[in-house]
């Protein structure tokens, strides 16, 4: 009997590879399993006249997006939109012949979620959507509602996982993000320490969660060196990039360059502000970085702290950031610690997916013995 993946993502399918990705393209390969990835609206290069679905066949699975007339603004799953989804995705998709997995990334789409007749909801609390910049006011309301409808709930990272078990979910899944191992690893190899001018470089999405002033410090403090930021700007205007003549921005990359690009590297940045942000937060960037063969350097994010202590630099400011830089360099392409290696098979995302899709694809009696395997790991 065939079985549905049905996901419901903020992020789009060819934005930055991160977690939705990572899972549904191993979640998505099961025999006989179809698999859809529904996303915001969007306003098509020729203009639309209607709300109207759309959707397309790429990577084995079906992407499905509403197409409005031009808003000038962005338009997510709001109140606006989401009578359109609860009409016209049922439609599409048509009534459950089995098994149907509905897993949201955004609370915000819940109602369409639930117009699907899901034989298990899936929540995957990633990111805490509310504490980004220019968040819908409704997103705490939704994501309360959100983890008290669904089945199976997971957390990417220990201070999102606490913070769902406060909102009374005890029975929330721990299940931090991962790394493709393989694909870093022509990082490592390629890694070049001899180069005459080091480079210092962070990848990732570009925008208020990064401490723009420390990156200005940071490339007034090593004039030597090359700052390289690799990423699309995002909730931010463009403009608010701090310039200098040795800071370069690449803008976004496609995934399959990242290694040869990161190979450039003499040192991985995470300059996180610490704010209401990024309290939550827990960067599959680490693991991507330490893959590549890199040393990292971090401002203090809680989960960072936790999981990564013993495998990153941790700084507070520019003057420390920049020390980091000097007394790291030559290390990368370095062969990892045992202890690393070790970090890296726990971590690898065939595991993570295989672990998610026993506790989403399973009757609710084993689901609660894979939970139990899962605490004892």
């Amino acid at each position: 009997m065939q079985s549905e993946l049905i996901v419901l993502s903020h992020l789009r399918w060819d934005w930055v590879w991160q977690r939705p990705q990572q899972l549904v393209s191993r979640l998505g390969k099961a025999p006989a399993r179809k698999t859809w990835f529904v996303e915001e609206p969007l306003t098509p290069l020729g203009g639309a006249t209607e709300n109207r679905l759309n959707s397309t066949e790429v990577d084995g699975l079906t992407r499905v997006w509403l197409e409005i007339p031009e808003q000038g603004r962005h338009v997510g799953f709001f109140d606006e939109v989401m009578p359109d989804y609860v009409e016209q995705l049922p439609q599409l998709i048509g009534e459950p012949e089995g098994e149907r997995v509905v897993w949201i990334y955004t609370p915000l789409a819940l109602e369409a979620a639930l117009a699907l007749n899901p034989t298990t909801l899936v929540y995957d609390v990633m990111d805490d959507l509310a504490a980004f910049k220019n968040a819908a006011p409704e997103l705490l309301v939704r994501q309360r509602q959100a983890l008290r409808k669904a089945d199976v709930v997971f957390a990417g990272g220990k201070s999102l996982h606490r913070s769902v078990v406060k909102q009374g979910r005890e029975d929330a899944h721990l299940i931090p993000s991962g790394v493709s191992t393989e694909h870093y690893a022509a990082a490592a190899r390629a890694a070049d320490p001899d180069r005459s001018k080091p480079t210092a470089g962070y990848v990732g999405v570009l925008d208020e969660r990064l401490d723009l002033d420390l990156v200005a410090d940071l490339a007034a403090e090593l004039p030597d060196w090359e700052i390289r930021m690799i990423g699309p700007v995002c909730k931010i205007d463009a403009t608010d990039l701090p310039q200098a003549a040795n800071i370069t921005y690449l803008g976004q990359q496609a995934y399959e360059d990242l290694p040869h690009l990161m190979a450039e590297f003499d040192v991985a940045l995470m300059p996180f502000a610490l704010n209401e942000s990024t309290k939550s937060i827990s960067p599959t960037k680490t693991l991507e970085y330490l893959a590549s063969g890199l040393p990292v350097v971090s401002t203090r994010v809680p989960d960072v702290v936790a999981d990564f202590g013993g495998v990153v630099d941790l700084r507070d400011d520019a003057g420390g950031f920049a020390a980091a830089c000097r007394q790291l360099r030559g290390r990368a392409g370095k062969p990892a610690s045992a202890e690393l290696n070790r970090l890296m098979r726990r971590h690898h995302w065939d595991r993570i997916a295989a672990l998610m899709e026993k506790l989403a694809f399973t009757p609710e009696g084993a689901r609660l013995e894979s939970a139990a395997a899962e605490a004892t790991a």
